[in-house]
């Protein structure tokens, strides 16, 4: 597969299942939101991420270049499979044309070397 990493830095934030989608998202380039019975989840970036929100910062994202055909198999087996062997730990969000893998900043380099052993092409 190949991969690129996308510029800026990422949280992952946790709201009320009732909450409604905060405004804030929209001025991040990259954001994802997800709603369950449970909880509201956020992608987004740092910076928009307003103070006293609960979050997890210092994430970094791989984009998997698509469009990928719904017929595809594996993809995130084989990615987050090579991840594992070198010991890191992902937070996938997919697209409806692609896969996005966030890894923490600090472990951007050796993910990348991991994939690229494994016959992953990693554009930075």
């Amino acid at each position: 597969m190949n991969l690129s990493v996308l510029e800026r830095t990422y949280s992952v934030c946790r709201l009320a299942a009732a909450e409604p989608v905060p405004a804030w998202v929209e001025g991040s380039a990259f954001f994802a939101v997800t709603r369950t019975a449970d909880e509201l989840s956020v992608v987004c970036e740092t910076g928009c991420v307003p103070a006293g929100v609960q979050r997890e910062d210092g994430w970094r994202i791989l984009k998997v270049e698509g469009p990928l055909d719904f017929s595809l198999v594996g993809i995130l087996a084989a990615l987050a499979g090579a991840l594992a062997a070198a010991g890191i730990s992902i937070f996938a969000v997919s697209t409806y044309d692609t896969d996005y893998l966030l890894l923490k900043e600090e472990k951007l380099a050796v993910a990348a070397a991991a994939l690229r052993e494994n016959g992953h092409t990693v554009r930075e």
